[in-house]
């Protein structure tokens, strides 16, 4: 697991110094947010149909880069970008991309490729770009079959603090804070969240983000 994370991750480094370039910017503009960063997997079991109706429901991911590899069952739907269409934005407490879109038209199925990971943005990207790249939506429904994935999350640093491309003295995103505020959001129920409240851990967020 630690070698094919450490693949991973250099496979995220050079997709990230191409989207620099695509850009017109310095190649390590956005790898120097990634440096010592909160890269993280799952590796992630779906029943059958027949074991459960529940699958993932449409969402964002709220971090920097995702790479997906899954088997040879087939599960994964992404929508990409549809003109004259808003997307939520994860890091304001007023929106939310959970389960944005869930019935909508334009999803599309990632049929499965041997040796090929699918690759999109999180919500640093969109903010980063100025909503040029957008976080991109995706779901998985079940199959008929087993199907295991493994999703990688090339992240920040998360003492990083991220400022759009195009506003440098505009709004900013504290990484750490926006990953914890996301994971609040998401799981209020576990013994995570539980313990965050009760120990009064965001206090150490505020002293990370009064040190950027």
């Amino acid at each position: 697991m630690r070698e094919f994370m450490t693949m991973l991750g250099g496979a995220g480094e050079r997709v990230l110094q191409l989207t620099a370039l695509g850009f017109g910017l310095d190649i390590d503009t956005f790898t120097r947010l990634t440096a010592d960063g909160w890269h993280h997997m799952r590796v992630l079991r779906f029943p059958t149909r027949s074991e459960s109706d529940r699958g993932i429901g449409a969402h964002t991911d709220y971090g920097m880069l995702v790479l997906a590899a899954q088997d040879d069952v087939g599960g994964l739907f992404v929508r990409p970008p549809i003109e004259g269409e808003d997307r939520p934005r994860n890091w304001l407490a007023d929106e939310s991309a959970a389960g944005g879109f869930q019935d909508a038209h334009g999803w599309n199925f990632v049929a499965p490729v041997e040796r090929v990971v699918t690759v999109f943005p999180g919500d640093v990207l969109q903010f980063l770009t100025g909503g040029k790249l957008l976080s991109t939506p995706h779901k998985v429904l079940l199959n008929t079959r087993e199907r295991f994935t493994m999703a990688y999350f090339h992240e920040p640093n998360f003492e990083a603090v991220v400022r759009p491309l195009d506003d440098p003295d505009g709004d900013t995103i504290h990484y750490g804070t926006h990953f914890t505020s996301m994971f609040m959001r998401c799981y209020p129920d576990r013994v995570t969240t539980r313990r965050i409240i009760e120990e009064d851990r965001l206090k150490v967020l505020s002293e990370l983000r009064s040190c950027s």
